[in-house]
């Protein structure tokens, strides 16, 4: 959805630069550009991402400048160092690390949004799957920051997490060797997870652009689905949407301190704050809580190769959804049937990462097992197979539903309601 220009230079130096790198008229193109009017608060979390992108960036440049990336160094270089000697170090590392969380809260909000209103329908499929990207990015990113501390729980997690892939054939021993830097992991380990963590960031910056350039194209998505049909239908970004995101960005800000400096570890586990021990192995070995929904998913097959293959698969269900959902309607507010099944997807998604946190062995809510040819059923690991099953048929229920549901009747524009009463448009 393009629009014409309406930046004047004003001043020669203005006129000058305009000529030869018009980086100003871009910013105020985008301050212009026509939006739809009725966004709700669930589109700010773009804003919010935004915001937690360029504060990673910027404590981890802090943090990089302290941090001995090394065997004997690690642990002591974060815990001593930057936590106690640093001028305001445990400032800088408690914003980096809750950061991580508060930027995954922020995309999981982000991406629920984007499936309930259809925001990855067409045009938008480039879109989407560039936000897909930017997650497997993040993903990325955040386990190999978990090693950076080298506590108990950085070291083992990064152990049992890269002898996943030796699971795959042929590739899998080569690529672990190749991560390890030798037969186990060690300091060259440490090295090239700290090299990949500083530099992906920057690449997730760059697939930013890209996503937002991509936005710029055929322009939001709204709560109705429906695309903008006439200037009646938008507002500027800039007073309209830069006041409301800044509200919500300082709200996000007030949860986010509130981690900071009164639940610094409560996202954490305790074990990394014991210095990494190859001989000694934590008594459970979990990942962060943002990526314990597809750990469970893992753990839930018993053989290693499907696990790792479920476990991607989970992740690339997410890039094929435009493809997936055939329905003519975008959003789920005139989509019930679909909702439910969305909602339902959801609690799926929140058992799995419950299960993730608990031990695979163990009982559900403390109930006693019992066996059904040889299988015990109330436990944890047939929690997360039940809900790994949910989590998969979602998908190839948006597939059939798209066919078959009867939606709800859908208005002709932003400015016409369901019942067709037509509504006055603003005066201009």
């Amino acid at each position: 959805m393009s629009h014409p220009s309406t930046y004047e230079p004003k001043t020669g130096i203005e006129r000058w630069l305009d000529s030869r790198l018009p980086i100003v008229r871009f910013g105020a193109d985008l301050m212009s550009y026509p939006t739809p009017r009725n966004l709700n608060y669930w589109y700010t979390f773009g804003g919010i991402l935004s915001f937690c992108l360029a504060v990673q960036i910027i404590t981890g440049i802090v943090l990089a400048m302290h941090y001995d990336a090394s065997g004997a160094g690690a642990f002591m270089s974060v815990e001593r160092g930057i936590m106690r000697d640093v001028n305001y170090g445990w400032l800088i590392r408690g914003v980096h690390a809750n950061g991580a969380s508060m930027f995954f809260v922020a995309v999981y909000l982000h991406i629920m949004r984007g499936i309930y209103y259809g925001s990855y329908k067409a045009p938008r499929e480039v879109l989407w799957l560039l936000g897909c990207v930017i997650y497997v990015l993040m993903m990325a990113t955040a386990f190999m920051g978990y090693v950076l501390p080298w506590g108990q729980m950085s070291f083992w997690g990064a152990k049992v997490i890269t002898n996943l892939i030796g699971a795959l054939p042929l590739v899998g021993k080569p690529i672990t060797t190749l991560l390890w830097g030798g037969f186990s992991v060690d300091d060259p380990t440490l090295n090239r997870f700290f090299s990949l963590h500083y530099l992906l960031p920057f690449v997730i910056a760059a697939v930013v652009a890209l996503h937002i350039w991509a936005l710029h194209v055929p322009g939001n998505n709204n709560p109705t689905g429906v695309n903008v049909k006439s200037d009646n239908d938008t507002v500027a970004f800039h007073p309209f949407y830069t006041v409301k995101d800044g509200f919500a960005i300082g709200l996000f800000m007030i949860m986010f301190a509130v981690f900071v400096f009164y639940l610094p570890d409560a996202l954490g586990k305790a074990d990394n704050a014991i210095p990494a021990n190859p001989l000694v192995t934590p008594a459970h070995i979990v990942p962060e809580w943002y990526l314990l929904p597809f750990y469970a998913i893992l753990r839930a097959i018993p053989d290693k190769l499907l696990g790792v293959l479920a476990l991607a698969g989970s992740i690339g269900m997410l890039f094929a959804l435009p493809w997936l959902d055939t329905s003519k309607v975008k959003s789920m507010r005139y989509r019930p049937t679909a909702r439910l099944y969305f909602f339902i997807w959801i609690a799926a998604t929140c058992v799995l990462g419950w299960c993730g946190s608990q031990e695979p062995d163990g009982k559900l809510f403390g109930i006693e097992s019992f066996n059904f040819i040889d299988y015990p059923i109330m436990s944890v690991t047939w929690a997360s197979r039940i809900a790994a099953l949910y989590y998969f048929s979602f998908f190839g229920i948006m597939l059939f539903l798209g066919l078959s549901e009867t939606p709800l009747p859908v208005p002709d524009s932003l400015y016409t309601p369901v019942l067709k009463t037509p509504v006055a448009a603003p005066a201009e």
